[in-house]
C-alpha cells in the first residue's frame, strides 16, 4: 500500500473539497461573512447576485435544499456546516471507488473510472441510462440531452448523485439521501486531471482497494492531518480542544499487527479457553500462550475454562468503543468468522449472525463511524454477496446529543408512562454535550433500555393521522432512537472490549471535559486514555476480557498509582511494550505506547506474560521482534507491590525486587517544589540579556526585608552531569509584587533559595543530576537537599551512575522524571567507598565545571581558549594554540570517562547487579563538547565581536561591559568601536568594515608576524567560499556569523544585525546593552546612506565600463556586477523608509524586559507603496 501516495490525495483532497463547497455556497449567497437575500424572488425561483455579469437562479427544489442550508449554517457556524459537507462527498467517493473496484456495486458498473484500461469516461456514463438506477422519464430524457451536447460533467454529476440515492437501500447510513442541501454543494467532474476524482482514479492504485478495506481507514486518517496539525498549533497558543476538533486531534490508526495482537489475544483465547483448536490457533501467530501458573493458580483458571465450554459463537459480545474508521472491528469480524466456521456455520449464516449479535461499536464521531459502518458492512459483503441487501442495521453507532428535544417530544413518546417519561428526560439530560465526552460517559445502571426499545417499537407502528404527530412519530424514530441506541451500548457488558482510544492530556482538554473528568474519573483524569482503561473495565463481564493500546505513562507516572491498583485487581495475561515509533506517523521519544490484555479476574499469584520492544526504533522491527518471542519476561503483580507507587516494571529480575526494600533516598534527602511564575516570558530571561549589574549571582539566605532583583534559577536544559545549565534567571523582586503577579504563581520555600542541592531536568529522555549553589529552582528543574553535606557527592554520583538510570528508568521509562521518581530511588550507602565516590564527583564536577566555562554563554567566562593558552604558552600561531587546546580537552575527557567508568563499577557491585549491567558509557551521554576547527575558529569570531563592541577587553577577563556605566579605561591594547555601529558589506566601504577590524583583532591579540598563517587557519575552519582568507572570512560574516549567534545565544541574541534583505544591500552590528535611542538615525545616516552613494558611484563605474570596454569578457563582468549592485540599491532605499520612519521615534529600550520584547520594536515596519502596505523588519528575522 503506497501511503505516501494516500497520505498526498487524503490531504489535497480535503482542501479541494473544502474550496469546492465554499464556491457552491458562494453562489447561494452565502459566505462567511454572511447571507445575502435575494435580488429577485418571485414563486420557485430567486436570483442572487455573485458578483459576475450573469447571476445566480435557483429554483424549486433548490430552493428548499438552500433554506435547509442556511438553517444548518444558523444552527453548526458555516466553517463547520463547510468541513460537514466535504467530508460527505469524501466519504462517498472513496466508498464507491472501494465498491466499483471490488466489483460491489449492485449494478456491477463502474461510476468513477472504466474496466477499459486507458479509457478516462466513466463507465456509468457510456452504459447510461441502461443501468438500473431507478432514473425518471424526465431524467432519461436528460441523459441523453446531455450526451447529444456533450455536457458529460453535468452528466456525471446527475448519474453520481443518482448512484448515491441508489446505494441508500444497501448502505443507508454512509449513502443518506441526498436531496438537500449537500447535494446543492456537491462538484464533481471526471474531465478535470486536478479533481478529487480523477486525483483518486489516478494517483492510488487499484490495488491499495483491492480487497483492502484498512484503506478507508488511512484515507480518513490522513484527509484529517491539516486540521489536526492546526489544532496542536492552537494548543501551543493555549486554545484547548473544541469538542469539534476531539476527533481530528485524537485519532490514530492502529497498525494492522497490533490490531491482530489484540484481538487475537483477547476475543480468540475467550474462545480457545473452552474451545481448544490448534488448527485456528495456528492462524493467530499473533497468539501469546499462557505463562506456566503455580497450582493453585491453574485450578482458578480450571473453573474459568469450564465456564467457557458452554461459550457459543453467537453469544460473544466485542465492543470497540472509540472505533474510529473500524480498522479492529474488521479484524474483529474476521476472527469471529472462524470461530462461526470452525464450528460448522457456513460463511452465509456466519456474516447474518456476526452482524446481528456480535459486534458493536461507538464513536464520538460521525465521519468516522460512517466509515467504520461501510468497512462492517464490506466485510461481510466478502463473505456473503447478498448481505447488504438483509437491510441488517450492525450494532455500532456514533454518539449523538440531545439539545432541541422538546418536552412536548418527550410527553409525546411517553404517552401518559411516568416511568417512561422519567427515564426520557434523563436520556436528554445525560446526552446533552456527548460529543464532548463520548464512550466515557457514565450512565445510570437501573435505567431500563428494553422498555424504551419496546415503546419506540409501539410508536412506529402507530397508525397517526394528524400533522403534528406524525411530525413527533418522524422526530422520535429520527433523534430519539439514536439516543436509545447509543444508551444500550453504554449500559451492556461484554465479553471483549477491544480499543485504541483518544490520547489527550489534561492540558489540551477543554473546561467541560476536564471538569467531567475530575468529577467522575478522578483516577485516571490525566489523559483520555487513562480514562478509557478504567471505563473498559467497567463495560466487562467477570473473566472477560481487555485488549487496549495506550501511552505506557500509566504505568510508571505517580499520577497514576491508584489507576494502577485498579488495573492490578484484574489479571494482565499479557502485554506488548511498544515504547516510541510504534505509530509509523509518530516520531520522536515523547508519544510512547503499550499494548496490553488483561482478563476482569483476580488471581493473586498469576504469572503475565510481557513483550518488551522498547529498544526496537521502527513499527516493522517491533513486529518481527514480537514474532521472534524474543524478549519475554514473566512475572507476577505481587511483585509490583514491592516497587514505591506500584510500578509496572515486570522487567526487573526478582533480586532486584528485593532492593526496594532497603534505604531510599528520601531518608538522605528531600525535595521541594521549583518555582511556578505563571509567565516565564515575564519573570525568568537568559543572564545575558540583562544588565549584568542587576544580577546577584553569590547570595546564600533569602531576606524578605531586602529582596534582589534578579538571581540565578534553574529552569532544566539539555543532557549535562555534574555541572552546567546556568543560563537563566529570574526577577525575584517582582515575584514577590504581588501586583505583578497572578494566582498561579508558586513561589516555593524561601528557606531552600540558594542553597547547597542536586538538580536536574524534570523533562528528560535520559536523567543526568547537577550540583548547584547559590540559586534557586523552577518547576522544570527539580532539587534535592542533602540532610548531611557529607554525602551530597556520594549522592550525585550514585544518580549519574547506570545504576541509578537503570532504577530512574523502572519507576518511570517517560521522559518526565518528577521528585517522587527520584526520592524512591534504592540507596545504599558504603562507608568504605564513600571517600573515593567524592573525589570522583569533585573531580567531575571540577571538569565538567572548565569545560562550561569555556563559553561565553556562561557568566563566568573569561576569555577564548586561543588566548588563554597564548599567553600561558607563549604561542602566536593560532594552529599550535588549538592543538594546545585539543591535548588538554582529550586529558579532560579521558579523566572524566575514567571516573564515570569507575564510579559505575562500584555501585554494579554494591547493588550485586554484574548480570544486569555493564559499566560502559553510551558515546551521546558524554557531554564534554568536541573541540574541532570550525566550532573553535567560529567562536574565536564571536569573541573578537564582543571585542570590537566593547563586551570583552584584551586588556582584563571576563565580562566587561554588559549595561550600565560606560568606562573607556578598561580598553587600551585593542579599542572598541565608538559609535557601537559595526558594518558588514560585501565591499569594504568603512574604515570600522567588520572584516578590517577583525583582522586588526587578530593582529593585535596574536602578532603582525603570524597575521597570514593565523588568517589562514580560521578561514580553513570556517569551511565557506572564496578565494583569499579575508574573503573567506568575509563571506562567513555575510551569510553565517548571525545564524551561529542566534543559535548560540538561544534565539535571544545580544548582538542585532541590522539587515536590509536577501541582496545583502546593508548589514550592520551592534551590542544591545549599548543601544541608545539615536542609534537608528545614525546608523541610517552615518552608515545606510553612505552605503548608497558608494553604490551608486560603483554602479556609475561599471556603466563606464560597459560603454566603454572592448573587452567582452570586462563588459560581462561589469554588467554582471553592476546588475547585483542596481538590485541592493533598490533593496536599500526599500530599507531606508522604514528606517526613517524609526529613527523619527528614538525608540527606548528596557534591559530588563529581555531580547524579544526589544528585538519586536524593530520588526514589521509598515511602510506604504502606493495603495499597498507592506511590514519590513529593521533586523534579521531570528
Amino acid at each position: 500500500m503506497d501511503k505516501k501516495a494516500i497520505k498526498t490525495f487524503a490531504i489535497e483532497a480535503r482542501k479541494k473539497l473544502i474550496e469546492e463547497v465554499k464556491y457552491q455556497a458562494s453562489l447561494l449567497g452565502i459566505t462567511a461573512d454572511g447571507i445575502t437575500e435575494p435580488v429577485e424572488k418571485a414563486e420557485g425561483i430567486e436570483v442572487y447576485d455573485i458578483g459576475a455579469a450573469t447571476p445566480n437562479t435557483i429554483y424549486d427544489e433548490a430552493i428548499k435544499q438552500r433554506e435547509s442550508l442556511v438553517k444548518r449554517i444558523n444552527e453548526k457556524g458555516f466553517d463547520n456546516v463547510v468541513e460537514e459537507v466535504a467530508y460527505t462527498w469524501f466519504n462517498r467517493i472513496i466508498a464507491i471507488r472501494f465498491m466499483e473496484v471490488n466489483d460491489y456495486l449492485p449494478t456491477r458498473v463502474r461510476v468513477l473510472s472504466s474496466e477499459t484500461e486507458g479509457k478516462i469516461e466513466p463507465d456509468i456514463i457510456t452504459e447510461s441510462p441502461n443501468i438500473d438506477l431507478d432514473f425518471t422519464e424526465e431524467e432519461i430524457e436528460q441523459t441523453y440531452q446531455l450526451k447529444n451536447d456533450n455536457k458529460l460533467d453535468e452528466l456525471f454529476k446527475l448519474l453520481f448523485i443518482k448512484q448515491c440515492n441508489k446505494l441508500n437501500e444497501i448502505l443507508p447510513e454512509l449513502f443518506e439521501k441526498t436531496a438537500d442541501y449537500t447535494e446543492l454543494l456537491l462538484s464533481i467532474s471526471f474531465t478535470n486531471e486536478e479533481g478529487t476524482d480523477r486525483q483518486l482514479i489516478d494517483n492510488i492504485s487499484e490495488e491499495d482497494f483491492k480487497d483492502q478495506v484498512e484503506i478507508i481507514g488511512w484515507l480518513y486518517q490522513y484527509y484529517n492531518t491539516e486540521l489536526k496539525d492546526d489544532t496542536f498549533k492552537q494548543l501551543k497558543k493555549r486554545v484547548k480542544i473544541s469538542k469539534e476538533r476531539i476527533p481530528a486531534a485524537t485519532q490514530l490508526f492502529t497498525p494492522d499487527w497490533i490490531v491482530r495482537y489484540m484481538v487475537e489475544n483477547s476475543l480468540g483465547r475467550l474462545w480457545l479457553e473452552g474451545h481448544p483448536d490448534n488448527n485456528l490457533k495456528e492462524n493467530w501467530k499473533y497468539y501469546l500462550d499462557e505463562a506456566e501458573q503455580e497450582p493453585e493458580v491453574q485450578i482458578e483458571l480450571a473453573k474459568i475454562q469450564e465456564e467457557s465450554k458452554n461459550l457459543k459463537p453467537e453469544d460473544i459480545k466485542v465492543i470497540d468503543p472509540a472505533m474510529g474508521s473500524g480498522h479492529i472491528l474488521v479484524y474483529a469480524f474476521e476472527v469471529l468468522m472462524q470461530i462461526y466456521t470452525s464450528v460448522g456455520y457456513s460463511k452465509k449464516d456466519a456474516t447474518e449472525s456476526i452482524l446481528k449479535n456480535n459486534l458493536y461499536g461507538l464513536d464520538i464521531d460521525d465521519r468516522a463511524y460512517q466509515l467504520a459502518y461501510f468497512a462492517v458492512m464490506m466485510k461481510a459483503r466478502s463473505y456473503n454477496k447478498g448481505i447488504l441487501t438483509k437491510n441488517i442495521e450492525p450494532q455500532i453507532c456514533a454518539i449523538q446529543e440531545s439539545k432541541g428535544i422538546s418536552d412536548e417530544l418527550i410527553d409525546f413518546i411517553a404517552d401518559g408512562n411516568s416511568n417512561i417519561r422519567k427515564d426520557l428526560i434523563y436520556l436528554v439530560e445525560t446526552f446533552k454535550d456527548a460529543k464532548e465526552y463520548g464512550s466515557i460517559l457514565k450512565v445510570k445502571e437501573d435505567i431500563d433500555y428494553h422498555r424504551l426499545e419496546k415503546q419506540m417499537d409501539n410508536i412506529k407502528k402507530m397508525n397517526i393521522k394528524t400533522i403534528e404527530s406524525i411530525n413527533y412519530q418522524n422526530k422520535s424514530l429520527s433523534i430519539i432512537q439514536p439516543l436509545i441506541k447509543q444508551l444500550k451500548l453504554l449500559l451492556m457488558k461484554f465479553d471483549i472490549v477491544t480499543t485504541n482510544p483518544p490520547y489527550m492530556s489534561r492540558n489540551s482538554m477543554n473546561k467541560n471535559v476536564a471538569k467531567y473528568l475530575q468529577s467522575n474519573y478522578p483516577d485516571s483524569k490525566w489523559d483520555i486514555f487513562g480514562v478509557f482503561i478504567e471505563k473498559c473495565q467497567d463495560m466487562l463481564n467477570p473473566s472477560s476480557f481487555l485488549s487496549i493500546i495506550t501511552q505506557h505513562s500509566f504505568m510508571f507516572l505517580s499520577v497514576y498509582e491508584n489507576l494502577r491498583k485498579k488495573i492490578l485487581l484484574n489479571d494482565i495475561i499479557n502485554m506488548a511494550h511498544l515504547g516510541t515509533r510504534a505509530f509509523e506517523e509518530i516520531g520522536g521519544e515523547v508519544v510512547q505506547t503499550t499494548s496490553f490484555v488483561l482478563r476482569k479476574s483476580n488471581l493473586e499469584n498469576y504469572n503475565s506474560t510481557y513483550c518488551r520492544l522498547v529498544n526496537f526504533n521502527n513499527q516493522d522491527k517491533k513486529e518481527k521482534e514480537f514474532l521472534l518471542r524474543n524478549n519475554l519476561y514473566q512475572t507476577k503483580k505481587t511483585n509490583y507491590t514491592k516497587i514505591p507507587g506500584s510500578t509496572i516494571a515486570y522487567w526487573i529480575p526478582e533480586n532486584v525486587f528485593k532492593l526496594f526494600e532497603k534505604n531510599k533516598i528520601s531518608d538522605f534527602a528531600e525535595a521541594k517544589a521549583g518555582i511556578v511564575t505563571g509567565n516565564d516570558d515575564f519573570f525568568i530571561k537568559a543572564w545575558y540579556e540583562i544588565s549584568f549589574s542587576a544580577i546577584s549571582f553569590d547570595i546564600t539566605n533569602f531576606d524578605n526585608e531586602k529582596i534582589p532583583q534578579w538571581v540565578p534559577i534553574n529552569k532544566g536544559g539539555t543532557y549535562r552531569k555534574f555541572y552546567g545549565n546556568n543560563t537563566y534567571i529570574i526577577n525575584l523582586k517582582d515575584l514577590y509584587d504581588i501586583e505583578k503577579t497572578s494566582k498561579s504563581v508558586r513561589r516555593g520555600d524561601p528557606n531552600y533559595y540558594f542553597k547547597e542541592s542536586i538538580t536536574w531536568s524534570m523533562v528528560t529522555a535520559n536523567p543526568s543530576f547537577r550540583y548547584s549553589i547559590n540559586n534557586v529552582s523552577g518547576v522544570a528543574s527539580p532539587s534535592l537537599f542533602v540532610f548531611n553535606k557529607d554525602y551530597t557527592n556520594y549522592l550525585l554520583g550514585f544518580l549519574n551512575s547506570n545504576v541509578s538510570e537503570f532504577f530512574t528508568n523502572t519507576l518511570n521509562p517517560t521522559v518526565n522524571l518528577h521528585t517522587g521518581d527520584v526520592l524512591n530511588l534504592p540507596i545504599i550507602i558504603s562507608e568504605q567507598h564513600i571517600s573515593e565516590i567524592n573525589r570522583l564527583v569533585e573531580e567531575n564536577i571540577s571538569i565538567l565545571k572548565e569545560d562550561w566555562d569555556s563559553y561565553e554563554t556562561s557568566y563566568n567566562f573569561k576569555s577564548h581558549d586561543f588566548l588563554i593558552y597564548s599567553r600561558k604558552f607563549d604561542l602566536n600561531m593560532i594552529e599550535k594554540n588549538f592543538l594546545k587546546m585539543k591535548l588538554n580537552y582529550e586529558t579532560q575527557l579521558s579523566n572524566y570517562k575514567s571516573n564515570l567508568l569507575k564510579m559505575n563499577e562500584i555501585f554494579i557491585q554494591l547493588y550485586e547487579m554484574e548480570n544486569i549491567l555493564d559499566n560502559l558509557i553510551p558515546e551521546n551521554q558524554i557531554e564534554l563538547k568536541n573541540k574541532n576547527q570550525s566550532n573553535e575558529c567560529r567562536s574565536l569570531i564571536s569573541y573578537a565581536v564582543g571585542c570590537i563592541l566593547g563586551r570583552y577587553s584584551l586588556d582584563k577577563e571576563g565580562l566587561i561591559y554588559a549595561g550600565g556605566q560606560w568606562d573607556p579605561s578598561k580598553y587600551s591594547k585593542f579599542i572598541p568601536d565608538d559609535d557601537n555601529i559595526i558594518p558588514i558589506l560585501d565591499t569594504e566601504y568603512f574604515e570600522d568594515d567588520i572584516v578590517g577590524r577583525f583582522v586588526e583583532f587578530v593582529k593585535v591579540t596574536f602578532g603582525e608576524e603570524t597575521l597570514e598563517e593565523n588568517l589562514e587557519f580560521i578561514a580553513k575552519g570556517l569551511k565557506k567560499k572564496g578565494t583569499t582568507s579575508r574573503e573567506i572570512i568575509r563571506n562567513y560574516f555575510l551569510t553565517d556569523f548571525y545564524k551561529d549567534h542566534v543559535k548560540t545565544y538561544k534565539k535571544h541574541p545580544i548582538y542585532w544585525q541590522f539587515d536590509s534583505g536577501k541582496n545583502n544591500g546593508f548589514k550592520a552590528l551592534i551590542y544591545m546593552q549599548r543601544y541608545e535611542p539615536d542609534l537608528v538615525a545614525r546608523v541610517r545616516i552615518d552608515y545606510l546612506h553612505k552605503t548608497q552613494k558608494a553604490l551608486e558611484t560603483t554602479i556609475a563605474h561599471n556603466e563606464r565600463i560597459m560603454e566603454s570596454s572592448t573587452s567582452t569578457s570586462e563588459k560581462s563582468k561589469a554588467v554582471k556586477t553592476r546588475n547585483k549592485l542596481v538590485k541592493q540599491l533598490e533593496e536599500t532605499r526599500k530599507y531606508d523608509e522604514a528606517l526613517a520612519h524609526i529613527a523619527n521615534q528614538k525608540i527606548e529600550i528596557e534591559l530588563d524586559d529581555g531580547v524579544k520584547v526589544n528585538y519586536a520594536k524593530f520588526q514589521g515596519v509598515e511602510v506604504n507603496k502606493g495603495q499597498k502596505t507592506t511590514k519590513i523588519n529593521l533586523l534579521k528575522k531570528i
